[in-house]
């Protein structure tokens, strides 16, 4: 078995001094841990890092030995695989991950080189300036109704805004042909109710 300090001194070396994130030690919960590091694989994303480090703890101090923090990150690291931040996570130890990130530019490429043939949302991310604004509270509702039921209690704005835009896009994809932007923007909001049902119903 690896002993700490030689196992602390190996994660330095393939992380580098930068590339831990130790949400062990101040013992936050599961949204504080969520929020953190969200915002901290964001900014290691736009600093250009491939290879980050997570540690979470086991879970070892926690009610009933329920490891919730760790369940929460890993809930997100899964999201973020969808949001163009994770490109990979796997576990490195039982009380830590280790992530790899996408790199910005391949994000962005893959946002531009979306076939031609997807549908085009009546509000262009990342703005959704196009819509009404009670559109937009009603997106908000569907998107913030989405993350809880993943599991994510307390996300950011960022994340909601990123959930809003990738509901709108879905949901625009669905919608009949129409003649004008307020009749496209109708057809959005009677989705948005469809959509938000459906999660109360799964959520009973």
């Amino acid at each position: 078995m690896i002993r700490r300090p030689l196992q602390h001194a190996l994660d330095e070396l393939r992380f580098g001094r930068s590339g831990t994130l130790n949400l062990r030690a101040s013992l936050p919960t599961a949204a504080e841990a969520v929020k953190r590091a969200e915002s901290w694989l964001r900014m290691k994303q736009a600093e250009g890092a491939r290879e980050v480090l997570i540690v979470t703890g086991r879970g070892n101090h926690s009610f009933a030995r329920i490891p919730v923090v760790r369940e929460a990150v890993q809930r997100l690291l899964a999201l973020l695989s969808t949001r163009g931040v994770v490109e990979h996570h796997s576990e490195h130890s039982p009380g830590s991950f280790a992530v790899r990130l996408l790199p910005m530019t391949a994000a962005v490429k893959g946002r531009e080189t979306q076939p031609d043939s997807t549908p085009v949302p009546i509000a262009s991310p990342p703005t959704l300036d196009g819509l009404s604004p009670s559109t937009r509270d009603e997106l908000q509702v569907l998107a913030s109704g989405t993350l809880q039921a993943l599991g994510i209690r307390d996300p950011s704005t960022r994340f909601v805004q990123d959930e809003m835009e990738r509901q709108c896009v879905q949901l625009a994809a669905t919608l009949p042909p129409a003649a004008t932007a307020e009749e496209r923007e109708a057809f959005l909001r009677t989705a948005i109710a469809r959509a938000i049902e459906r999660l109360d119903d799964d959520q009973r």
